[in-house]
């Protein structure tokens, strides 16, 4: 075997430890912190994504309790309760019966759900605001879970005063 100096020694020596070091370093430390930084970027995608479903949670909590108690006022609707029949009777507390042109009763099965849409399009012609307003007023506050779901209002020939109102007014029913 060959004898080394002193210094050839600890150029040898210099080298195995930085080999050493690079070994460490490469498969030890860096793979450390890698893994850890993966962990820490799982972490906050977790975080967001329970932060999300939490939001999710309460939109869906207050969503059930409006359609439990949405159908809960359907159910406790007068039987033999008809949109038609309720928009008519409506028409005439108010005084605008003799307005009316014309109500188009439809009704459509929703699919994947045991409701029913109940849609009555209806015309009045000849009326002023002050008639219309407390008509639409009872439609919207009514205890029965009815909407408008679409209102076209124009002025009729030169006097401004009346107009011809087209409504759609919609419910459900079980």
């Amino acid at each position: 075997m060959m004898k080394l100096s002193k210094r050839e020694k600890y150029a040898v020596s210099a080298a195995i430890v930085l080999i050493s070091i690079f070994v460490v370093i490469q498969f030890i430390v860096f793979p450390f912190v890698e893994k850890n930084k993966r962990m820490k970027n799982a972490l906050k995608s977790k975080t967001e994504v329970l932060a999300q479903m939490r939001v999710l949670k309460s939109e869906y909590e207050t969503l059930t309790n409006r359609a439990g108690s949405w159908e809960k006022r359907i159910r406790e609707r007068e039987s033999g309760f008809t949109l038609f029949s309720f928009l008519d009777k409506l028409a005439g507390e108010t005084g605008i019966k003799d307005n009316i042109a014309y109500m188009k009763p439809s009704k459509s099965d929703q699919k994947d759900s045991h409701y029913k849409r109940s849609l009555v399009e209806m015309k009045l012609q000849g009326i002023n605001l002050k008639q219309l307003t407390p008509y639409l007023h009872k439609i919207e506050t009514s205890k029965n879970s009815i909407f408008i779901k679409r209102i076209s209002i124009s002025k009729k020939g030169k006097n401004k005063e009346f107009a011809d109102a087209v409504l759609q007014v919609e419910t459900f029913e079980i």
